[in-house]
């Protein structure tokens, strides 16, 4: 009994696992849920409405740029619609386009990683990752209804 039960919980869950996999736009939002809970303290260290850690900021950038490498391949044809995504159409007519916003993403928080030391490196590096993730949504993202 105990083993059918254990069995079968396996099953669940790999099957789980593969439902998840086959639906991008369900795992592009919880990633970019994830990273905006990340942004949202980056934002609050540079404005100083928390206290700066320099090691948050580093496994934040480091998550957002591993990430952002998922999520670009989180957009085939056939997630374009569904689960109420915010993704507009030019994701797809505008691939070169979106992908270009993507890398820009991904190099801004690569750069900032390796650049910020400090609470002043971390205020000088930060406003471009912030930079490139406003630019992408503006263009690509529709606006909560």
């Amino acid at each position: 009994m105990i083993r059918g039960m254990l069995v079968a919980g396996a099953l669940i869950a790999g099957l789980s696992s593969v439902m998840a996999q086959s639906d991008p736009i369900a795992e592009r939002q919880e990633i970019m849920k994830k990273n905006n809970q990340e942004i949202r303290t980056l934002s609050n260290m540079q404005k100083g409405s928390v206290p700066f850690d320099l090691a948050k900021a580093q496994t934040a950038l480091k998550g957002t740029s591993t990430d952002y490498k998922k999520v670009a391949t989180l957009f085939p044809d056939n997630s374009q619609t569904g689960h109420e995504t915010r993704a507009r159409p030019n994701v797809w007519t505008d691939k070169a386009g979106f992908d270009a916003a993507m890398v820009k993403l991904i190099s801004a928080a690569e750069s900032a990683q390796a650049s910020i030391k400090d609470e002043a490196s971390f205020k000088t590096e930060f406003p471009k990752v912030s930079a490139a993730c406003d630019s992408c949504h503006d263009t690509y993202r529709a606006p909560r209804r």
